[in-house]
């Protein structure tokens, strides 16, 4: 099963067992039951802004709809051993600002309050982009290539080695410098 199916499936899952209609969840969330559809279908590809407003609504980490396992204790991730989680459009959606590839760097660990991840950013297709706002914190560390992080009206362009750490309740979005992949730490810190 595709990560993305996995994910559909756990939304469907979870919204049952709390027995929520399609509606009552959008209602709870926030987002519009056309894109709680989609997702749960597995139509479209899953992005982080509509499944934190889910996994608030859902009262559930960030991490349960990305990861299968538990693990108490330490969880340790070796080079090159990451395990690909998910592939998100971009933070909504609907957006056009390219591809992100999601690596989990804590698959598994148990009652975490950060989300630890390898991305690989994809150059985007289109020059029209749509900003992401949610509740938390994002800290990025460029390890490769270039990224440009719009926020707010700012823009601020990253190289590696380069970090970023800010509120991510501002509309911002994460994309590729350029028409050259990326590779970044992310860190994400939502909370439930």
């Amino acid at each position: 099963m595709t990560p993305e199916n996995r994910i559909a499936g756990k939304i469907t899952t979870l919204r049952e067992s709390l027995g929520l209609s399609v509606e009552g969840l959008a209602e709870r969330s926030g987002c519009d039951v056309s894109t709680i559809t989609a997702l749960e279908s597995g139509e479209v590809v899953p992005s982080l802004t509509p499944l934190i407003k889910l996994t608030r609504a859902l009262g559930v980490r960030l991490g349960t709809l990305l990861d299968d396992e538990t693990e108490l204790g330490p969880i340790i991730t070796r080079r090159d051993a990451a395990e690909q989680v998910t592939r998100i459009k971009a933070l909504e959606t609907a957006s056009d600002a390219g591809v992100l590839d999601f690596f989990s760097l804590a698959s598994g660990k148990a009652s975490r309050h950060m989300e630890p991840f390898l991305i690989d950013v994809k150059p985007a297709e289109a020059t029209e982009h749509q900003l992401s706002s949610h509740e938390g914190e994002e800290f990025l560390y460029v390890l490769d290539g270039a990224i440009e992080v719009e926020y707010g009206k700012e823009r601020h362009v990253l190289e590696a080695g380069d970090s970023i750490y800010y509120d991510s309740i501002v509309p911002h979005q994460v994309r590729a410098a350029g028409d050259t992949a990326a590779r970044i730490l992310a860190v994400v810190y939502a909370p439930a």
